[in-house]
């Protein structure tokens, strides 16, 4: 299994509250740090402007919103990312097709694997 650099620091963008902390322990396992964790639009684009991490974990969709604006904000800022969704990959039209994804729900090796490969 790949896996990321060891205190890789991850911004966590997901708006379900159990799927968020699974992701901590997660990350916790893999030897990450999350450096904040964001349930909304509002609040993942705050902390993509003013949080220091080395990758972003973006759920797709947030409740009625979607992180498709954090995640062309990241690709401005050229910090990397990958998204984490439940639907058969990325819209069409998201602009973000052959972007790293992780299918959920992810295990310890998928997250592992999608991270560090992001961040090759």
């Amino acid at each position: 299994m790949s896996e990321p650099p060891a205190g890789t620091r991850v911004l966590i963008v997901e708006d379900d509250a159990i799927i968020a902390m699974t992701a901590e322990d997660m990350l916790d396992e893999l030897g990450c740090v999350t450096a904040a964790t964001a349930a909304t639009l509002t609040e993942a684009l705050a902390r993509a402007e003013d949080t220091d991490f080395d990758i972003a974990l973006l759920d797709l969709n947030l409740k009625d919103e979607s992180s498709l604006p954090v995640a062309a904000l990241l690709r401005d800022k050229g910090k990397p990312f990958l998204f984490a969704t439940g639907y058969d990959g990325l819209p069409a039209d998201s602009g973000f097709v052959g972007s790293p994804l992780v299918a959920k729900p992810y295990r310890l090796s998928q997250l592992g694997e999608a991270i560090a490969g992001a961040l090759a």
